[in-house]
């Protein structure tokens, strides 16, 4: 496997006992891998892995997703038309304003 030049974390809200809570989890943030996976290939962005994670601690704003290495946070993701905004501003190189976390 190459390197990837893009890694797209989605808060998925597991704590250390493994159990998922929080407003992401509440949200259904984990809903979203399968799409932006879906989305990614369908735009032959091949470069990018997507993976969950535990809590981000950013829960006043969450769903949380993190794209590194740019280290661009965003929040209130909550709707796929959310997720295609950011991922057409990756393919263009910036950062989706409106949802970038400050």
């Amino acid at each position: 496997m190459e390197k990837p030049n893009h890694h797209i974390f989605v808060c998925s809200s597991f704590r250390s006992s493994g159990e998922p809570q929080g407003v992401c989890h509440k949200k259904g943030a984990a809903n979203f891998l399968s799409y932006i996976e879906g989305e990614l290939s369908d735009r032959g962005m091949t470069d990018v892995v997507v993976s969950s994670t535990g809590c981000l601690k950013a829960c006043d704003r969450g769903p949380i997703m993190v794209i590194y290495p740019e280290n661009y946070w965003y929040g209130g993701v909550e709707s796929e038309d959310i997720i295609d905004e950011i991922l057409d501003s990756l393919e263009d190189g910036k950062a989706a304003e409106d949802y970038l976390l400050t």
